[in-house]
């Protein structure tokens, strides 16, 4: 059989597509991860800054609790001790803790707010470090505390005549936990607030994109015979 289709001009052969001249700007390609613990590595150094320096700040804690806690002064007397001026009340003895906690709560909602503030560290490994430094900011303040409100020794109790004033001290040692809570539940709180996937965080871009050679024109291909 022949065929019965007149014969016509062929059909132009497909070109290959145009190269620009000269080096080709690229971006290099992000390193996949799961969200919240990219650059984790980076963010190593920002995070044991982080517990530093609320560490830091629990002596700035401490000595507002011993500036603001309530404390009783006593006389020594020949029977014992007596109170000075007015008897003081008995919740005065768990005064000393509810103020640690006001304290801690408004150093964990501004840690918190801080913290979250910082876009650009901002992930699972900054979470775990503002719990850490909240926690280690409530022990600071608490060692320092008692150790500039200590109580009366037995040598000024039995030196009759002397005014010796009471102790500061905590109670109850799960106040420590309120700095971490208060803190977490701010940065957790944001979060929710932010529908981005990547929390909002700013990448650190290169200053200079690199430069690659053009790729070799691709050659037409050869007609059959």
């Amino acid at each position: 059989m022949t065929d019965a289709r007149p014969p016509g001009p062929a059909a132009p052969f497909p070109t290959a597509p145009a190269v620009p001249d000269g080096p080709v700007p690229h971006r290099p390609a992000r390193r996949a991860g799961v969200p919240g613990l990219r650059g984790s590595r980076q963010d190593l150094r920002s995070a044991l800054l982080t517990v530093l320096a609320l560490a830091v700040a629990g002596l700035l804690a401490g000595g507002v609790w011993t500036w603001l806690a309530p404390r009783a002064d006593y006389r020594v007397t020949a029977t014992g001790v007596e109170p000075v001026g007015r008897a003081p009340s008995a919740e005065l003895f768990m005064a000393d803790d509810g103020v640690f906690v006001c304290i801690l709560a408004a150093l964990g909602l501004v840690a918190g707010l801080a913290v979250w503030l910082r876009r650009r560290r901002r992930g699972a490994l900054t979470l775990v470090a503002l719990a850490t430094g909240m926690l280690a900011a409530g022990v600071v303040a608490w060692q320092l505390g008692q150790w500039v409100g200590p109580g009366p020794t037995k040598a000024e109790l039995a030196d009759v005549g002397r005014t010796v004033t009471t102790a500061l001290s905590l109670n109850a040692t799960a106040a420590l936990a309120v700095g971490p809570f208060i803190a977490v539940l701010v940065y957790l709180v944001a979060t929710t607030l932010t529908s981005r996937t990547d929390l909002g965080r700013v990448e650190d871009e290169p200053a200079d994109l690199p430069l690659r050679p053009p790729l070799p024109p691709v050659p037409p291909p050869v007609p059959r015979l």
